[in-house]
């Protein structure tokens, strides 16, 4: 999660040194969304997915994103629409998360179809000065 740099307004800083890049494609079926993409799909109907755990949101997510964390995506799969696109995302490009519950919904019979990954995560959202939102 990005974090505000000292006496510099408007500035965060980022840790690029964890986790493993991710590929562009994370299952077949699935496509791939940018920052563009993402807020006109939002725009028209589709449900953003943080599948962060609740501890590593530090209170920040992208607007309007609901949180249905990637360990319990499975047990929470009722709560998303195969009829309306749902978007997942998570940390960043070498995040996991996301990934790992877009693959688990599979396997649970969700149809890919219904399903995007926005693989730039919050890093790119972030680095980008993409607006943020307060969450509990």
């Amino acid at each position: 999660m990005p974090w505000p740099a000292m006496q510099e307004q408007d500035v965060v800083l980022v840790d690029t040194t964890w986790g493993e890049l991710q590929p562009l494609q994370c299952a077949p079926g699935v496509v791939t969304v940018g920052e563009l993409e993402l807020t006109e799909l939002v725009a028209n109907g589709a449900l953003l997915v943080d599948t962060r755990v609740p501890d590593s949101r530090k209170g920040r997510s992208i607007p309007g994103a609901v949180n249905l964390p990637h360990d319990r995506i499975t047990e929470l799969r009722g709560r998303l629409d195969p009829s309306r696109l749902s978007i997942l995302f998570c940390n960043g490009p070498q995040c996991p998360q996301s990934p790992m519950a877009i693959r688990d919904l599979l396997e649970a019979g969700y149809p890919a179809s219904a399903l995007a990954y926005y693989r730039g995560g919050l890093h790119d959202w972030v680095t980008l000065a993409m607006p943020l939102e307060q969450v509990g």
